[in-house]
């Protein structure tokens, strides 16, 4: 992929439209990754998740009241359709594991790792970036909490791993406060979309 110059917004919108990204996990991170994402001018995004929109979700989820009982799949997909209508939208309403996640995130540029449990996180990784030759995973860790997110940042870990966050502060240290999750979501979606630009070194 070529690295094209900022200025150049014609090649920008093109190379974003034409880009297939998958998000893995819908919740605090995941929910807000995809609306970032989808603002950005993605042009598909392959969402996926098993749970349902719960009221202790509604603190720092991207979900309101009427999605209350919904499956978070179903409702990112209404959320992302009333922001842009004509985008593409593969919604997966399934737990992933080792035996579904390539195929549901097959043909995807990068992905973007937003579960809460570590382990699940490895197994992403680790599924993804052995299966797939051609994929980069965006992951996070270290977001919980109100410290400063100052500390936070993104870091290059492998050759096709990224991972956001200030990789110390675990969900079981602290509260999630909505503004912290939010913004180390900017942070993953933000670093997707320089990927996809060839400005992520």
């Amino acid at each position: 992929m070529r690295v094209v110059q900022m200025s150049d917004e014609q090649s920008i919108d093109g190379i974003l439209l034409g880009s297939r990204v998958g998000v893995a996990g819908l919740g605090g991170m995941g929910s807000h990754v995809a609306v970032a994402l989808a603002r950005a001018g993605i042009g598909t995004l392959v969402i996926a998740d098993f749970d349902r929109v719960d009221e202790s979700n509604l603190h720092r989820q991207n979900y309101s009241r009427g999605h209350l009982g919904m499956p978070k799949a179903v409702a990112t997909e209404s959320v992302l359709r009333g922001i842009r209508p004509d985008m593409c939208i593969v919604p997966y309403d399934i737990r992933l594991d080792e035996s579904n996640v390539a195929d549901v995130f097959k043909g995807c540029d990068v992905v973007c790792e937003a579960f809460d449990d570590p382990v699940a996180k490895g197994m992403l990784v680790e599924t993804l970036l052995s299966e797939d030759p051609d994929v980069v995973v965006v992951s996070c860790s270290g977001m919980a909490g109100y410290g400063s997110t100052s500390t936070m940042g993104v870091e290059r870990r492998m050759s096709r791993l990224y991972v956001c966050g200030d990789g110390i502060t675990d969900v079981s240290e602290g509260r999630l406060s909505a503004g912290r999750v939010m913004a180390c979501a900017g942070m993953e979606a933000h670093a997707t979309v320089r990927i996809l630009l060839g400005s992520e070194p």
